[in-house]
């Protein structure tokens, strides 16, 4: 066999070799993309629960560019009871990325078909996989592309979650330019439900109708619309809708004696809810007094009971006024007083 046989020989071999194992490759590159994608259609939101094992499958074990790219929610069950971190409300709407993106790239012609896969973990089923990618507060999510590993992979900010799905599916086409499409949430109520409600509804309209006519609902009763009101001014001047939208609680701790309770703060910057209701209730009670004496004191003919409860309304409306007063003076520490003219002197 001359040299140059003998050569040729080693070319066609080193190609065969590289041809293998690029086929090996391939092979095992599609084979975890089907099994992906068979794990998607198992779920029925499309999120990928995943642990240690599959991590390793999918993640550690496989040589980069992968063909594919994984969105990781990272969560722990121990920890949904804490409200301030809103981890189970993240993950509906996690779920509600993928499940979107899903629907509008189902089409296997798409470009981002089968290019990102949603995936969850929890932490007490993969604490080496947390501790892989350095997770150490929650909420977290994390972007692992083609070319990532695990520590230079994209994380997800913490001021990002504010607009929930709509945030994370910026997230994702700013990271990977990939498509996915509009945000299909849920309908509020099942079609089920919705059946049942209007069923419902025409078995009550003659008797509705019925009570109308003959004036006997509730709209027609003055004790349901007096409650009303009373129940919309006090709601309008304790602050209430202030609780609601920064979330303020009814009470604090004392950081110097935990076993004691704060119900009243002072500072004028903040503003807790037993302070709201407690003025609230004595501005409630002046204008319970106020309609007392001007819609039923008029009625009554006895001018000794018509002084009386005067001075009685008189009295507790300077107290309850001068209780509010001195309770500002103390949360601002502006005073508040009289003007008196000049001439009065």
């Amino acid at each position: 066999m001359t040299p140059f046989q003998t050569l040729a020989h080693l070319f066609f071999f080193v190609a065969l070799f590289s041809s293998a194992t690029f086929n090996v490759r391939s092979d095992s590159d599609s084979d975890r993309v089907s099994e992906l994608l068979d794990l998607q259609s198992r779920s029925k939101s499309g999120v990928i629960h995943l642990d240690d094992h599959s991590i390793s499958r999918f993640l550690t074990s496989v040589k980069t560019p992968r063909p594919y790219s994984l969105l990781i929610f990272f969560d722990a069950v121990q920890l949904h009871d804490k409200q301030e971190l809103h981890l189970k409300d993240l993950h509906k709407e996690f779920a509600i990325v993928a499940s979107s993106f899903i629907t509008n790239n189902q089409d296997p012609s798409s470009p981002s078909h089968a290019k990102i896969f949603f995936c969850d973990i929890e932490f007490k089923e993969a604490q080496t996989s947390f501790s892989l990618f350095g997770v150490n507060a929650l909420p977290h999510i994390r972007l692992i592309g083609p070319h990532h590993g695990l520590k230079d992979s994209d994380q997800m900010d913490q001021g990002d979650f504010s607009r929930l799905a709509e945030s994370m599916a910026e997230f994702i086409e700013s990271r990977t330019k990939l498509v996915v499409g509009p945000i299909h949430r849920p309908p509020l109520f099942s079609r089920k439900q919705v059946m049942f409600a209007i069923v419902a509804w025409l078995i009550w309209l003659p008797f509705i109708v019925k009570k109308v006519i003959s004036g006997k609902t509730l709209l027609h009763d003055p004790k349901i619309w007096l409650s009303g009101a009373v129940f919309v001014y006090f709601f309008s001047v304790s602050g209430a809708m202030h609780n609601i939208i920064r979330k303020m609680p009814m009470f604090l701790a004392d950081r110097n004696d935990p076993s004691q309770l704060i119900f009243f703060y002072q500072g004028s910057g903040m503003q807790l809810g037993a302070e709201g209701f407690a003025i609230g209730f004595l501005y409630t009670i002046v204008g319970l007094l106020l309609a007392l004496v001007t819609r039923g004191l008029v009625k009554v003919r006895n001018v000794t009971v018509q002084r009386l409860v005067m001075i009685f309304a008189l009295f507790v409306s300077f107290w309850a006024v001068k209780k509010v007063i001195y309770l500002d003076n103390w949360k601002t520490g502006y005073g508040i007083h009289a003007f008196w003219p000049s001439s009065w002197h």
